[in-house]
């Protein structure tokens, strides 16, 4: 499988980071290839303009955002979806990154 990126977005950038390296850690644990990393709801069309994104993750927190990313990553062919509320509580990297990888398995 070839390096994948994915993105993160949630209102400060802060909360997701730490989810970002649990899931750096499951993908490695893997033998997966992937650039993760997470911006504030603010920075999101900068990264999406400055980077090749495979799949982004939008945080519970900022979900109501979901329409208007739809609308960007429509042209692009990016999927996108809500994490789980409860993984992202958790921190559950595993879970988050199986739902990304189920994203761009689609």
């Amino acid at each position: 499988m070839a390096k994948k990126t994915i993105m993160l977005v949630c209102s400060a950038g802060m909360s997701t980071s730490l989810l970002v390296t649990k899931m750096q850690k499951a993908a490695e644990e893997r033998g997966m290839e992937a650039d993760i990393f997470a911006v504030s709801a603010s920075d999101a069309d900068n990264n999406l303009e400055a980077k090749d994104v495979n799949v982004l993750l939008l945080g519970p927190q900022v979900r109501f955002m979901k329409t208007q990313f739809e609308q960007k990553l429509e042209s692009k062919g990016i999927p996108l979806d809500v994490i789980n509320m409860s993984d992202y509580g958790l921190m559950n990297g595993e879970k988050v990154l199986d739902q990304a990888i189920a994203l761009m398995e689609k």
